[in-house]
């Protein structure tokens, strides 16, 4: 299947810090590539992946599900631990979802994480039906492009495909289950006007992650695909200060 163009993954080899950045669900990398390009010019190894059914149709991503994303994102962090001394992981959305799902499941192997207006919550009334209404309809209204920047926009779906949101429960619930586990540090930036992610999800960190290792900042002036939205230079350098707060190693390479 073509990828659509501004949609194709991304990689940069840089030094011993590697970075894994999740894009979010019915989204591609092109919300997250001038992240991703911005770490990498201050010398980090960055893994950009193209989630399975993403960047293509929705009727492709029809056949995808949760673990499908994982998985992909499970690869690419087992390619950059390979190659680095330290990995963080960081996400936008559902892939803050799924970043917060790696640091449980991996520990130490990974040194921190970085989500933006991350979903973790089943707080979408029309998704607690998606299990049911698989079997009658194909899809709904996309979600993307929820950014208050005039002239920005965000490459994804305009159809949300329902067989692939009935899957989401799943992983919301193990993610919530094993957030106890994350001892690493969180770095969470969250969008108080955010149409798309309700703040459902940024308060269930709150009140799990009790160990210190929580810091919430809030962005006043962008929607929820903040990564393209006005505060993202905001994002960008809060994350570099994080890497280089929390890294034991050289970012560049010797």
């Amino acid at each position: 299947m073509p990828v659509m163009p501004g949609a194709e993954p991304y990689h940069h080899e840089g030094g011993r810090v590697g970075v894994l950045l999740c894009h979010g669900f019915t989204g591609s990398p092109q919300s997250l590539r001038p992240w991703g390009e911005h770490l990498a010019g201050a010398g980090m190894t960055v893994a950009l992946p193209r989630l399975p059914g993403h960047g293509t149709t929705w009727q492709e991503m029809s056949r995808t599900r949760w673990e499908d994303w994982y998985a992909e994102l499970d690869r690419s962090l087992g390619n950059l631990r390979g190659g680095c001394d330290e990995v963080f992981v960081m996400g936008l959305s559902l892939g803050g979802c799924m970043a917060l799902r790696l640091a449980e499941v991996h520990g130490r192997g990974i040194k921190g994480v970085v989500v933006v207006n991350p979903s973790i919550a089943n707080d979408v009334p029309l998704l607690k039906l998606a299990p049911l209404l698989k079997f009658v309809i194909a899809s709904v209204p996309g979600v993307a492009g929820d950014i208050k920047k005039e002239g920005a926009t965000e490459l994804g779906y305009t159809r949300t495909p329902v067989r692939a949101a009935a899957s989401l429960p799943r992983l919301w619930a193990l993610t919530q289950a094993e957030l106890g586990k994350i001892t690493q540090p969180v770095l969470v930036f969250h969008s108080p006007q955010d149409h798309v992610v309700k703040p459902t999800s940024v308060r269930i960190l709150r009140e799990r992650l009790t160990g210190g290792n929580l810091n919430v900042v809030e962005l006043a002036d962008s929607y929820h695909v903040a990564t393209l939205d006005n505060d993202a230079d905001r994002i960008f350098a809060g994350s570099l200060e994080f890497i280089q707060t929390y890294a034991s190693v050289p970012l560049q390479r010797d």
